[in-house]
């Protein structure tokens, strides 16, 4: 490598090792300063603003770019970030990204990632028993919620009598019934499997914005005498607004009726598996026929890991039938669980499910328990002080670690609230100490918090709510 230099460097072990070790240094000082009471949560700037910064950025080395970034970045380990449904990692987590990428072990076959195949294996078997379901069941990891969805929906769509949709392509118009409020994810994979505007019915939620047991029935039928085959029942756990488990008993129970594919997307609220306190909301998650569950929302791994299980593996097994003759042999699919490239639209998929063993390994099953069980119990306790505070009002009781509230003010109507709780929630996120979301439910928009870091205490709860009516004072 004498004759390229820059390659030589690029791959000098010591320059690594003295990188390395500045480098966790570095992130090390970043978690403790987020600690710091002054620490702010966002570091917000207009999206142009942005770019030319970076436009413009000069690049000195790796350690200065880090606090470059870090300035412009969002804290996720602040306590006062109570954004969107990401994980705070856990540190050690964190640390499993390096791993995965120095070794870029592929997963497609069983040679190029021999050990991360057995172990996603293991992995997978935990969630099935987790979930209820028996050794009859199988499933895989994906990069995200979004594709888990898609590929739980192609199994539904594979698995359908008198089609084969893989084959053949869309010889049926079919439709999938799901909440109102579900993620949008289920909607595009609607649409990616081609399926357009008819393929996505919306059944009414009820006050509590989950999906109306009684309205089932009816969008079902109506569904049906429109001409459409319906192809599956999406069942939310939670839903991503307001954070309502639907009735998966009710749902799955109406499934099995119909003979209809029951998909449960639990991509935030099925961690509730890993809890005694809180597995209850998920009762009639057994009769699902297919699961997804994020580890990086409710179960401190870096973004991207999603489990989709399937409660028969055959038809986990059967959702591609690609020949590959130079990665798989001429056998049986299920036999072969270690070419995991049989399975996903993924071939050189990373190692991910080392982000949640190497968790589950260094604290115990438990860890996973009592982070569901702090941050949803932060999300009750936010509500009891909501319930107290004159200026605000709860949309619904949280089941989960996601309140959704509003200021009030005597003399405005709705419009002007909704403007005004829209301004809060714009100049909360200017001032960077805190940073929270907004939704619109009935045509109300609401102040969102979602609760993912377990350092945040009551404490940090009151300081919002005085935040928040201070602003409105000032205005």
């Amino acid at each position: 490598m004498n004759n390229y230099p820059l390659l030589k460097k690029a791959y000098n072990s010591d320059d690594f090792e003295e990188q390395g070790k500045a480098l966790i240094e570095q992130l090390t000082q970043h978690l403790k300063s987020t600690q710091l009471p002054q620490s702010p949560a966002n570091n917000w700037q207009d999206p142009l603003e942005q770019l030319h910064y970076w436009k413009k950025y000069q690049f000195n080395n790796i350690n200065s770019f880090v606090d470059d970034l870090l300035n412009h970045s969002i804290h996720l380990h602040n306590p006062k970030y109570m954004g969107h449904q990401v994980s705070v990692p856990a540190p050690l987590s964190a640390l499993s990204n390096l791993i995965i990428g120095l070794l870029n072990n592929g997963m497609a076959v069983y040679e190029m990632g021999p050990a991360v195949n057995a172990i996603e294996k293991i992995v997978i078997e935990l969630f099935c028993q987790k979930a209820g379901y028996d050794n009859q069941a199988n499933g895989i990891m994906t990069s995200g919620g979004t594709l888990a969805n898609l590929t739980a929906l192609l199994a539904a769509r594979q698995a359908m009598k008198d089609s084969d949709a893989w084959k053949d392509g869309n010889s049926k118009k079919n439709a999938v019934l799901v909440s109102a409020q579900a993620h949008y994810s289920i909607d595009r994979a609607i649409r990616v499997m081609g399926l357009g505007d008819t393929g996505i019915v919306l059944v009414p939620v009820n006050d509590c914005f989950a999906m109306d047991n009684h309205s089932l029935q009816h969008a079902y039928d109506a569904t049906v005498s429109s001409g459409l085959n319906v192809m599956a029942i999406v069942g939310s756990c939670c839903s991503t607004s307001t954070g309502a488990y639907d009735d998966l008993d009710f749902i799955g129970n109406f499934c099995q009726e119909k003979n209809i594919w029951f998909h449960a997307d639990g991509a935030h609220g099925g961690a509730a598996i890993f809890s005694e306190k809180h597995k209850h909301l998920l009762k009639g998650l057994d009769i699902a026929d297919s699961i997804i569950i994020d580890t990086h929302k409710m179960m401190m791994t870096p973004a991207l890991s999603t489990v989709v299980l399937f409660k028969d593996k055959n038809h986990g097994s059967q959702i591609f039938h690609q020949k590959a003759q130079y990665l798989f042999e001429d056998k049986g699919i299920d036999e072969q669980w270690f070419n995991s490239g049989l399975r996903t639209f993924e071939c050189t998929k990373l190692m991910m499910c080392l982000k949640f063993y190497i968790l589950w390994k260094s604290y115990g099953i438990e860890i996973f328990e009592e982070n569901v069980d702090c941050l949803f119990a932060l999300g009750k306790t936010f509500a009891n002080i909501i319930t107290q505070h004159p200026s605000f009002e709860l949309a619904l009781e949280p089941q989960t670690n996601i309140v959704c509230f509003r200021f009030l003010q005597k003399g405005l109507n709705k419009k002007q609230l909704n403007l005004l709780n829209k301004t809060i929630r714009q100049t909360l996120l200017e001032d960077n100490e805190f940073y929270i979301v907004q939704t619109t439910l009935n045509e109300t928009i609401y102040l969102r918090v979602t609760l993912m870091n377990p350092l945040t205490n009551d404490s940090h709860l009151y300081q919002l709510l005085n935040k928040i009516t201070k602003l409105v004072q000032l205005h």
